[in-house]
């Protein structure tokens, strides 16, 4: 070839390079649509629809490509638009030219293209199509079987020898599990919706926490890396045990893996409460009587489930369960104020005959820690555990308290508990120094002594927090308690004074009703 010819060729390569380059890095538009109940939009199966308009795709970083998607519905034959525009970098849709839908029988229909409005059209093309098959020469038939048992030999032989070698070497042990713990079952509910994460919303411990959009709803996805494994498949298992939907837990959706080997992550995804922790509700609100006792009784309900074990309806039995790490940061609130507990990723469950799992005693979050979990002195017995809960719920209680406003006097500035003595981020010798040894606890405002309800509230945190585990009331024990709380401060101003004199007769529910 000569010089002329290949200077020629040269040329030719770098045109078609950077052709394919520009053409990655062009601005993409895609049809525009949204469902709305109002109106029904269908189509034919080959697209169409009432579209709303044209979408420019943007935001995208230079490495990352831009897509169009579809999504819709086929109901008898009469097919219906959901959604239409623009699709975050998804490798599944690289070099599609059409938007064409290829699982079989989907809930929903969903596909996604690579090309301005190539999402005009949408097609439902199932990979079921019978190809025939041509037969082959008896010769090459016969050849098969012959050769067939040879090569069988052969890779036996290769596969032996490979083994041999690699236990020879003494390669380090593989960081993926080669055996479920659990099998994990597909997740109904999650079946052909997409899922896409919207916005990084906290990080903990043993992961993040996103706001998602399934179809026309927002979730939240607790994303847990690899190593955090553990974490996941409890909270998993102990989402998945009979009875565990209440309105005060945290509502479950679905479980996944997504990724592969080491870039595995392990996903919760959870209903979504847009109110956030009370730990972030508390740092910019301040709360009525009526709010905080809101939130301090649905709270106590949901842990008062939590720790019974009682027989379900048509699906079994509920066993008792402790959840070990409660705090103001894991109790969700709803758009009404009420709360639900989450994250059970430490949670034990004490059922008859079986090992309660890993009971490990000093978890959970330091600050929050009962004196026998700092000291390292827990009684491994159920009742135990449920008072370590009885503790923080303690804390959150004086949390609450420090940022109401029913008290004749100023609102402080929320800390969490132990802050003024500890800091933000206390050690554990910080912790046993202030909690065992000095047997300190959270200061309570003079203040909140001269209101009814916060007075009974304060007497009820204490006996919550008493440093003898035994002596500490149940969850059953506070709702009870805040009921006849909210009983108390609803009469009117001038029958208050009358409350506050009799207060000495007030029959208190027994102080160990559950425990």
């Amino acid at each position: 070839m000569g010089s002329a010819t290949r200077l020629a060729f040269s040329v030719f390569l770098i045109t078609c390079s950077s052709g394919a380059i520009l053409g990655h890095s062009q601005t993409q538009t895609c049809v525009l649509y949204s469902y709305s109940s109002s109106s029904s939009s269908s189509s034919s199966a080959e697209g169409g629809g009432n579209v709303s308009g044209v979408e420019t795709c943007s935001g995208q970083k230079d490495e990352k490509r831009q897509h169009c998607f579809a999504t819709w519905r086929n109901i008898s034959g009469q097919v219906t638009v959901v959604k239409q525009g623009c699709w975050l970098d998804d490798r599944s849709c690289y070099d599609r030219t059409e938007c064409v839908e290829r699982k079989e029988s989907p809930d929903v229909f969903f596909c996604c293209c690579e090309g301005s409005l190539c999402n005009e059209r949408f097609f439902y093309l199932p990979n079921t199509t019978n190809v025939p098959l041509t037969p082959r020469p008896p010769v090459v038939t016969a050849l098969m079987y012959s050769l067939l048992p040879i090569m069988t030999v052969a890779a036996i032989i290769l596969l032996s020898f490979w083994m041999y070698r690699h236990h020879k070497l003494a390669y380090p042990p593989v960081l993926v599990p080669t055996q479920e713990p659990c099998p994990l079952p597909p997740s109904p509910i999650l079946g052909h919706k997409p899922l896409q994460l919207v916005e990084l919303k906290a990080r903990g411990r043993f992961g993040c926490v996103w706001k998602a959009q399934l179809l026309s709803e927002h979730v939240a996805v607790k994303i847990f890396p690899l190593q955090e494994r553990q974490s996941w498949q409890n909270e998993y298992e102990i989402y998945s045990l009979s009875g565990m939907r209440h309105e005060n837990l945290l509502q479950f959706i679905g479980a996944e893996k997504r990724g592969s080997e080491l870039e595995m992550e392990l996903w919760l995804i959870t209903a979504y409460h847009h109110k956030g922790s009370l730990t972030d509700y508390l740092k910019a609100n301040v709360l009525s009587w009526s709010e905080l006792c809101r939130i301090a009784q649905s709270m106590s309900r949901g842990l008062t489930y939590l720790h019974e074990d009682m027989p379900i309806h048509k699906e079994g039995y509920k066993p008792a369960i402790a959840h070990r790490d409660l705090k103001s940061k894991n109790i969700l609130l709803k758009s009404d104020l009420t709360a639900c507990i989450a994250d059970f990723g430490l949670a034990l469950r004490f059922e008859a005959g079986k090992s309660p799992g890993d009971a490990h005693g000093q978890v959970g979050t330091r600050r929050y820690m009962a004196p026998e979990v700092l000291e390292g002195a827990i009684n491994f017995q159920r009742d135990a555990f449920l008072r370590i809960d009885m503790y923080a719920v303690g804390l959150v209680l004086w949390e609450l308290a420090s940022r109401c406003k029913a008290a004749d006097g100023p609102v402080d500035e929320y800390l969490l508990p132990f802050e003024e003595e500890v800091g933000q981020h206390p050690s554990l010798e910080d912790m046993q120094e202030v909690v065992v040894y000095k047997k300190l606890r959270p200061t309570i405002r003079e203040c909140w002594q001269k209101h009814a309800g916060l007075s009974l509230l304060c007497e009820t945190m204490e006996e919550c927090w008493d440093h003898e585990a035994e002596a500490r009331l149940s969850a059953g024990c506070v709702e009870e308690r805040i009921v006849q709380m909210q009983r108390q401060t609803s009469v009117t101003a001038p029958e208050i004074v009358t409350v506050v004199t009799m207060v000495t007769n007030v029959d208190y529910p027994p102080k160990e009703s559950s425990l």
